[in-house]
């Protein structure tokens, strides 16, 4: 492997997003949860929903505030190692950035302060409102970054002009032949993510014996919203290899690790794909099942990756194990529902210790699976930047040197490693003091005439000294009498 500013300004971007988007994968799930606790307290009056709103409020206020810190640093680099990709496609993505701007950033910032102190200052319908707001905010925010993506993945309704990219019609940009698509399939995949952290945490405090009528509704909640998003999730993907099988036949033929082009084409469990060799080692297969799900025709042609050269291919045996990986952990959650809906007809949903261990393990299954779909579809699309018009090696800025980017890549990890580090820290210390009163659950803004410092909502005990102390005691009791549980 030659190591060139390329290399190390795609594995740049790698570590950038990679991290960054763990935070959107959660906070846009997690806003919804809350919203829906919102509108539930306000219905019903049931005081349980304010004390998980609460709860989850906090936990969304770091999480955002790191997923906008981590978020500063992705449009520099597009100036700094990607300068004639923007030069290029600046008139086109440049207005979807923007329109990302004036909608769900400002949506999400007017409401964001109301959500995090304004429960003692507003009514209680206006709050619900104000989360979900803050969720549209952050749906929206979805909406626009994949539209973008779609369009890198799709390109039309674009005319070339001197090498650059001029829209000839937004709304075919916009909504590009991907985009329902993969609007529809990585939002879905960010609530079940939500879903799963959910679900562990409340068999965190089942297990330790905490806030029983808190967690019994959070394993609720999560496992019949799971019940129905994993298995829409699937169907979803289904239609998105469709469409990704007549837009992008090479991606879905290096996600198979399907060489050559034929009919009634196996279906590839595992294998070790060879690039220069341009065949599979160790391979196991089912004869005739990868045209039927590919196609939906047992019959059906599948184009094999031979049938582009060499210098077309992405690295197949990234996207191979990705795939496969993102397939078979969504195996994995579907075993995991099936068995909680088991123990739930049989009355034992909170009291089965082994189910509630895997749930706690599971917690981060739904980040692993969004990491291995975004690797599937990012290094699926390679060489390319825009799919078949604009090659990636032709968007790197042409004045960079080695040192130049490996510099920057270090600071960059140091970062943050430091970021996401002191963000997990905090995010673990109020995971395990847990849910509090409602109505002791928001910082009062006003009771020294100052206001309240950035993340007060989540760094604040919201009950007097000695009570925080209590409540510290508490934590660090339950950590020695969980034991092995963790966090």
């Amino acid at each position: 492997m030659h190591i060139d500013a390329l290399l190390l300004s795609r594995f740049q971007f790698a570590w950038v997003i990679a991290l960054h988007i763990l935070l959107p994968a959660f906070t846009v799930g997690l806003s919804c949860f809350i919203a829906t606790l919102e509108i539930l307290w306000w219905t019903t009056r049931k005081d349980i929903y304010g004390r998980l709103s609460a709860f989850w409020i906090k936990i969304f206020a770091v999480s955002f505030g790191m997923g906008v810190v981590s978020g500063i640093v992705m449009p520099f680099q597009f100036g700094t190692n990607w300068s004639r990709f923007v030069a290029a496609t600046s008139n086109v993505i440049g207005g979807l950035m923007t329109y990302e701007v004036l909608t769900a950033f400002f949506l999400e910032s007017a409401f964001l302060g109301v959500l995090l102190f304004g429960r003692k200052l507003v009514p209680q319908w206006a709050h619900a409102l104000s989360a979900t707001f803050v969720a549209l905010g952050t749906l929206m925010s979805s909406f626009w970054i994949l539209a973008t993506n779609s369009w890198m993945q799709t390109p039309v309704g674009y005319t070339v002009v001197n090498g650059r990219f001029y829209p000839a019609s937004m709304l075919a940009i916009v909504f590009n032949p991907s985009f329902p698509y993969r609007l529809a399939h990585t939002v879905t995949a960010f609530v079940v993510t939500t879903a799963f952290v959910i679900l562990g945490t409340g068999a965190y405090y089942l297990l330790n014996g905490r806030a029983r009528e808190e967690s019994q509704v959070m394993v609720r909640m999560s496992l019949f919203f799971l019940t129905i998003m994993v298995p829409l999730q699937m169907v979803i993907g289904d239609a998105h290899g469709l469409n990704t099988l007549k837009y992008q036949p090479l991606k879905i033929a290096a996600m198979e690790g399907l060489w050559e082009t034929g009919t009634r084409v196996p279906a590839n469990l595992f294998s070790i794909p060879d690039d220069e060799a341009e065949t599979n080692h160790f391979e196991i297969s089912i004869p005739v099942l990868g045209s039927l799900y590919l196609t939906h025709d047992p019959n059906g042609l599948v184009h094999g990756i031979k049938d582009w050269p060499k210098r077309d291919r992405p690295v197949v045996p990234i996207v191979f194990f990705a795939f496969h990986l993102m397939v078979g952990l969504a195996m994995l959650m579907l075993a995991v529902i099936v068995w909680g809906l088991v123990l739930w007809r049989g009355r034992r949903l909170y009291d089965n210790r082994i189910w509630l261990r895997v749930c706690l393990c599971a917690t981060p299954i739904g980040f692993i699976t969004v990491l291995a779909g975004w690797t599937t579809t990012e290094t699926g699309r390679q060489p390319w930047t825009v799919y078949g018009l604009m090659r990636t090696a032709d968007s790197v800025t042409p004045s960079l040197t080695t040192i130049d980017v490996a510099l920057s890549l270090a600071i960059y990890v140091l970062s943050y490693l430091v970021i996401f580090g002191a963000g997990f820290i905090l995010l673990r210390r109020l995971v395990r003091v847990g849910p509090v009163s409602a109505s002791e659950s928001d910082t009062d803004p006003g009771t020294d005439g100052r206001a309240a410092r950035p993340l007060s909502a989540a760094m604040s005990s919201p009950v007097g000294a000695a009570d925080g102390a209590k409540l510290a005691r508490a934590a660090s009791a339950s950590e020695k009498k969980g034991g092995d549980h963790g966090a």
